[in-house]
């Protein structure tokens, strides 16, 4: 790979990084003297001295209690760098039917294929079929990271014998050096071995040792938040995905990170099929499979899945996220009536924010039979003084906010259903 060519992929690297951290403290440092600090990363890289910055770490409680490790922005520069030569390359390989950190999917088509596959395998629920749904216990706290590059070295080997030609494709890398290099150095850093912790040591006290890597053995666990890790988890699933669906036979599969489920016609089979699977997990990956989540149910009854129940010709929400949705209009209302009741004017750029984080809400709620919900908890809330409400309650529209053109002539067609 010619040098011009890195330095292009750091470049495009930055932007994709920056997409959605913009304003960020780590962000703005680094932004304040771009180019030079692009060019000073595109040598280290280069000449084969790059080392990870410092990360860290810190607990969120929502919507569980979890450990994260950030990295900074000139580490995320590079992680978007090797996703964007390796994603490509692995997109090939993944099942169909593996729906985190991947373009086009997500928790949405996820839910979409869950359904799918109970239709499908229940004849559209005139035949009996059952669904299975499993967990592996602190995931990514498990991974083994020599087990992992393994795995990924592995595949790039036979990828890059099995290419004809030396031509280089768009988001791909020929160099190859290039690419094991910035492999050994993301997966057998040790995070935790040199890291800043914010918040209270307490915090840690009650986090099972599992789901903290800064309890996890040596060699063991990836960082939770980093691209990379997402990337890698899907890699080292993929394991459980090809025995599953290849030795095992199970047509309808499905995986999002660690969650899994099989739907088969017979419950004795699936039943039969845990210990197989709980064996295979932690002899082939060193995994354990959780015990507290094995969940086994008869499609008609309803099952859930990333945040949805399906039952037969419907969907609901899931009762933690309406408590979310719920707990976030009560948060906003109380900001607006303590505004109200002192006459200060509500700033626009909170109320901005807020619009962001209501139709997040209100995006997701609207794929489900959740509009009487909506609709009860916003009508009297302060929030419409400051928005609009349209009839299919799917979103909010800040008032007096003009539209982007595109949008002009469907909101003007949605005012007289304002409520």
């Amino acid at each position: 790979m010619k040098d011009t060519d890195l330095l292009g992929d750091v470049f495009q690297a930055y932007f994709d990084a920056r997409k959605h951290k913009r304003n960020t403290a780590s962000q703005l440092a680094f932004e304040m003297d771009c180019e030079h600090n692009l060019l000073e990363l595109y040598e280290e890289i280069r000449q084969r001295t790059y080392v990870p910055s410092r990360a860290v770490c810190f607990i969120v409680h929502y919507p569980v209690k979890r450990e994260i490790f950030a990295s900074q922005f000139r580490d995320r520069v590079v992680h978007h760098l090797l996703y964007n030569y390796l994603a490509p390359i692995f997109e090939l390989r993944l099942i169909y039917d593996c729906y985190s950190c991947r373009k086009g999917k997500g928790t949405s088509f996820g839910i979409d294929r869950f359904e799918h596959h109970i239709r499908s395998c229940s004849d559209n629920y005139r035949k009996q079929a059952w669904v299975l749904k499993l967990d592996v216990k602190g995931y990514f706290m498990s991974i083994d990271r020599y087990k992992l590059h393994t795995l990924v070295v592995s595949t790039l080997e036979k990828y890059w014998k099995s290419r004809s030609g030396d031509g280089r494709k768009r988001g791909e890398c020929v160099d190859k050096e290039t690419i094991l290099y910035l492999l050994h150095q993301i997966i057998y850093r040790d995070p935790a071995g040199n890291c800043e912790v914010r918040g209270n040591r307490k915090d840690w006290d009650d986090l099972p040792p599992s789901k903290s890597l800064l309890r996890s053995p040596q060699g063991v666990g990836l960082p939770i938040g980093d691209l990379t890790s997402q990337l890698f988890s899907n890699v080292y699933m993929h394991e459980l995905d090809i025995f599953i669906k290849g030795t095992l036979g199970c047509k309808h599969y499905g995986r999002y990170v660690d969650d899994f489920f099989i739907v088969h016609e017979s419950k004795a089979f699936l039943r039969n099929q845990i210990p197989v699977i709980r064996d295979f997990l932690w002899n082939e990956l060193g995994l354990t499979l959780h015990p507290d989540k094995i969940y086994l149910q008869e499609c008609r009854k309803g099952a859930s899945f990333l945040g949805g129940i399906i039952k037969p010709y419907r969907r609901y929400a899931t009762s933690r996220s309406i408590k979310s949705f719920n707990k976030a209009v009560d948060r906003i209302s109380a900001t607006i009536k303590s505004q109200n009741e002192r006459n200060e004017q509500v700033d626009k750029q909170w109320l901005v924010q807020q619009r962001s984080v209501l139709n997040s809400y209100l995006g997701y709620l609207s794929a489900y039979k959740s509009h009487k919900i909506v609709f009860q908890r916003l009508i009297y809330s302060p929030v419409l003084q400051y928005f609009n409400l349209p009839s299919d309650c799917s979103r909010v529209i800040m008032k007096n906010a003009t539209p982007s053109p595109e949008k002009e002539s469907r909101v003007a067609n949605e005012d007289d259903d304002v409520l």
